[in-house]
């Protein structure tokens, strides 16, 4: 029967990484993948209650990602509904491309580690449309965003979703993580944006009319900086309330979401219903992306029944036994998050290793972290950000492999030497 489950599960992984080819939505094939695979453990088992307790089990695990994940979605997309992220994003105003790529990337590396990788994108990529009339030029902007927003978002416990899986399921702790990954990360960028920097030709085109646009946009809704405030101050409290209280990361979310679900409807408070909505949390939750939450609810099923089948410690065992060193299977990881997403890989990843053989912030946790974040961004479809940004500025599959593949798996490896160099000479791994 374990033959099956495993046929079950490379056909789901296949669906989802040909999710647009074949034109079914990757959450139902993770869906089906996840309830076929635990429905085969269970008929194979001659002990389907034991079956059941470890279904509760990795329920009970995966329940703390998706809760977690649901709070953040719902406060940033409360914080956009109020325009507060264009109060960062409005004081950019250079005319020169190559500052103005700098200073857009460097604005999406720390935005993307306080937000989330697809987030951040979305929101530079309507700034770019703002600033860069010219296309050719938008396209490099855009492709160094999608490396700047996975480099940014590897570093931090809540920048990334992978980096946050690691991090709710112990295998890393908050002020290590940002220490150990912060100069690999940057490296991961600054080595793209100084080639970019000697060979980026062209000019921004002309600007459109910005007083008619801020006409046609209107003003900033009430309470657009108190949101702004509000809502990053949420999302960097949480790994300050874990520490404080060891209470799991998703209550401290919860609460973070609670608090502005309260200010939000306290802000224009006699307006009609109709008018609030938008800016409240009620109408937020409705505009997440639900279909993202499903799909890890299906993936990390999935990956749980290989886990407690024993599937994935066998599979662990022939990697070392053909590899040796589990730093050259991590950079692997890294390399194929770039074809197929990195959200299965990691979960995987997860139930490979143990926590007993391999305890929190040790090497692989931490270098995991790093090879599944950014190694997503040397194709665009190997990121949510990237396909975000694929949908939003047409770019096709093949520009971004002649023009920007090189150059993001350039700053890949280069952050990832400079995370074993540090590792080495520092601490003697």
């Amino acid at each position: 029967m374990e033959i099956f489950v495993i046929v079950i599960f490379v056909v789901g992984y296949i669906a989802i990484a040909m999710e647009h080819p074949i034109k079914i939505n990757k959450t139902a094939s993770a869906l089906l993948t996840g309830v076929l695979c635990w429905t085969l453990y269970a008929l194979s088992s001659h002990e389907p209650t034991k079956v059941g307790g470890e279904l509760s089990h990795h329920l009970a695990s995966v329940s703390e990602i998706l809760f977690f994940l649901m709070g953040a979605m719902t406060i940033v997309e409360l914080v956009d509904a109020y325009q507060g992220f264009s109060l960062i994003t409005d004081r950019i105003n250079t005319k020169n491309p190559k500052i103005l790529l700098w200073l857009i990337c460097f604005v999406t590396f720390f935005l993307s580690a306080i937000l989330d990788n697809l987030t951040t994108s979305i929101v530079m990529i309507s700034l770019i449309r703002k600033l860069i009339p010219n296309k050719e030029m938008r396209m490099f902007f855009a492709g160094m965003i999608i490396i700047a927003a996975n480099a940014g978002g590897a570093w931090t416990p809540i920048g990334d979703v992978t980096t946050t899986m690691l991090w709710i399921g112990g295998q890393i702790s908050t002020v290590n993580i940002m220490k150990v990954l912060f100069v690999p990360s940057v490296m991961c960028l600054f080595v793209p944006l100084v080639y970019l920097s000697f060979t980026l030709k062209g000019e921004l085109g002309e600007h459109r009319n910005t007083a008619h646009m801020h006409t046609h946009e209107g003003e900033k809704p009430k309470g657009s900086t108190a949101m702004l405030l509000l809502g990053v101050g949420a999302l960097v409290f949480v790994p300050v309330f874990k520490t404080i209280t060891h209470l799991p990361p998703y209550i401290g979310m919860l609460l973070g979401l609670g608090v502005l679900w309260v200010i939000s409807e306290l802000i224009n408070p006699h307006a009609d219903e109709a008018a609030r909505k938008p800016y409240t949390a009620a109408g937020a939750l409705s505009r997440i992306d639900s279909s993202s939450v499903l799909f890890f609810l299906g993936i990390l099923l999935a990956v749980g029944a290989l886990e407690s089948m024993e599937i994935l410690h066998h599979f662990a065992s022939s990697l070392d036994t053909a590899f040796g060193d589990n730093r050259i299977i991590v950079t692997l990881i890294g390399l194929l998050s770039a074809v197929v997403d990195n959200v299965p890989l990691v979960a995987a990843s997860m139930g490979m290793y143990s926590l007993e053989t391999y305890p929190m912030d040790h090497l692989i946790w931490e270098y995991l972290a790093y090879c599944a974040g950014t190694g997503g961004s040397i194709l665009i479809i190997g990121s949510a950000a990237g396909v975000a940004v694929m949908g939003m500025e047409k770019i096709d599959f093949i520009w971004y492999l002649k023009k920007i593949s090189l150059i993001a798996m350039l700053g890949y490896f280069a952050g990832a030497a400079c995370y074993l160099a540090i590792e080495h000479f520092l601490l003697g791994v």
